[in-house]
């Protein structure tokens, strides 16, 4: 595998606070990484630096092209997309115009956007069920999916969720991560911030682990799992 997506020494501050110090990660075409870490520790930061939401120090690479001179929108158009914590969906459109408005910097061919869609709702079958739905009457899981389905319709290369799982049921934080490995196996590399510690390390390739700004362990997932410094802090005590 070569690398897709590279941060070496990125700060982030807001104001005099120093949010993010000194962080170095890469991600792989075909895998997906995890952030894993506290409230407060600078994980949404670090999504928001990569989009060019907010000035950093040190440098982002995406496929070996410096983004430091790429707007947001550019950025997107490159292969990035966000699905961010509040997911952000337009309440008031419907599920297919949701979907379709994703696919905003290709619509010039159309094809290939419907050929996406059929694939969107191949893979989401609840969305298929609700096309011309309003978003906001779907459940908090049937939203996470079309956020999720609505960022795959911007053919990213890189994905970076934010908080996926948050505020669902533990029946619909399986389904959510079982469709972040569907996203892998259609081409999506995968960036993964997450609170539920487990659920991301039992997903992921590999993951980090951040604490006040900075990473404090790193590893392949399966070796952080049963690492006894992240058992204790984010696995309850418990490895499996």
């Amino acid at each position: 595998m070569s690398c897709l997506l590279s941060l070496s020494n990125v700060s982030v501050s807001y104001g005099k606070m120093e949010a993010v110090r000194g962080v170095s990660l890469s991600l792989d075409r075909g895998q997906i990484v995890t952030v894993i870490g506290p409230n407060g520790a600078g994980k949404t930061t670090l999504l928001a630096a990569i989009m060019g939401l907010l000035p950093v120090d040190g440098s982002i690479h995406f496929d070996s092209a410096d983004l430091a001179r790429l707007s947001t929108e550019e950025r997107v158009a490159s292969g990035i997309s966000l699905v961010p914590e509040k997911r952000e969906l337009f309440a008031e459109m419907t599920v297919a115009d949701n979907l379709i408005l994703g696919a905003y910097t290709r619509w010039g061919n159309r094809a290939d956007v419907e050929s996406d869609l059929a694939v969107v709702y191949s893979r989401f079958g609840r969305l298929a069920e609700r096309q011309q739905q309003l978003a906001g009457t779907l459940s908090g899981g049937e939203r996470q999916m079309l956020a999720l389905g609505r960022a795959f319709m911007a053919k990213p290369r890189v994905l970076l969720l934010d908080e996926p799982s948050l505020g669902l049921a533990p029946l619909i934080v399986r389904d959510v991560f079982r469709i972040i490995v569907e996203l892998r196996t259609l081409g999506v590399s995968i960036l993964l911030v997450e609170q539920n510690a487990r659920a991301a390390l039992e997903t992921a390739d590999y993951g980090y682990v951040l604490e006040t700004g900075e990473i404090v362990h790193s590893g392949r997932a399966q070796d952080l799992i049963h690492d006894p410094r992240v058992v204790d802090s984010y696995l309850g005590g418990q490895s499996d």
